[in-house]
């Protein structure tokens, strides 16, 4: 017997920071609904965590938010998105909740591909782990089996977000080598996805070493354009969405910490509160 769908606030769930630029963009998207954030910051960064952690953790979050009551929750994270969302919808979600819904970032963003790359020649950037994961070339070879990735990880861009070097000297160094790395391997490239929702905030120094004709795609408006039009085919999760235009933001870290750098993400002051994860 299916489990009675709550109504409650959108969840929204990251390994830290990143999440908040897709936060940003959903909010813009549908200013009237309720949204729950929840950072894994003690436990982040996720990129280089192996599949059975990464998995682990996510589904903690995911049990926690629905324990909040949220009728659905956002992975806006890549790598929880690549090492464990499938896990989740197939095997936990039937036992767990199977009214409720769990969606991720990646296959949206393969969907939206043919509206920017002519050659079929895409670029990736994303942590070791969703680069080591091959979600990307499995979603891409289901959807677009013509198009052609080429993926690139990219360790050290997560740190310099957070670690507040996205301004600095290093992360030009960074930027510009893993530019250089990816666009070697093919002169088609003609699109480059940013496979991370942290690397939006390194997009000025990414576009000042991209090439010309290169588009650059960012997740946070094409995963918000997404769950419009899921909402509107799901008319049953879209009905239990509650609509007060509230955010609130919970972190497994510091909350004073959290708050802080949340600030630099969301462009206005942020308050948090500290949360465990079991």
């Amino acid at each position: 017997m299916p489990d009675e769908l709550p109504h409650g606030p959108i969840g929204v769930f990251d390994s830290g920071y990143g999440g908040l630029t897709v936060l940003r963009d959903l909010r813009r998207a549908l200013p009237d609904a309720d949204f729950l954030y929840l950072g894994d910051n003690a436990r982040a960064p996720y990129g280089t965590r192996s599949f059975e952690l990464v998995y682990e953790f996510t589904l903690q979050a995911v049990r926690y938010l629905f324990s909040r009551g949220c009728p659905l929750v956002i992975l806006a994270c890549n790598t929880a998105s690549a090492k464990a969302l499938r896990s989740i919808q197939q095997n936990d979600l039937p036992l767990l909740a199977p009214s409720r819904r769990v969606l991720g970032v990646i296959r949206p963003t393969v969907e939206a591909l043919s509206d920017y790359t002519r050659t079929g020649a895409v670029g990736l950037f994303g942590t070791p782990g969703t680069v080591a994961s091959g979600s990307y070339d499995m979603e891409i070879a289901k959807l677009h089996p013509d198009m052609r990735l080429y993926a690139h990880a990219c360790p050290m861009w997560v740190p310099l977000v957070e670690y507040r070097e996205s301004d600095g000297d290093g992360a030009d160094y960074f930027v510009r080598r893993d530019i250089e790395a990816l666009t070697a391997m093919s002169p088609d490239i003609d699109t480059v996805i940013l496979g991370c929702t942290h690397y939006p905030l390194l997009i000025d120094k990414i576009r000042k070493y991209m090439p010309e004709g290169i588009s650059v795609v960012t997740q946070g408006e094409i995963v918000a354009h997404s769950l419009t039009d899921y909402l509107r085919r799901h008319t049953d999760i879209e009905a239990a969405i509650t609509r007060h235009g509230t955010t609130e933001y919970l972190t497994t870290e510091n909350a004073a910490k959290f708050a802080d750098m949340a600030c630099v993400f969301m462009g206005a002051p942020v308050s948090a509160k500290r949360i465990e994860l079991v």
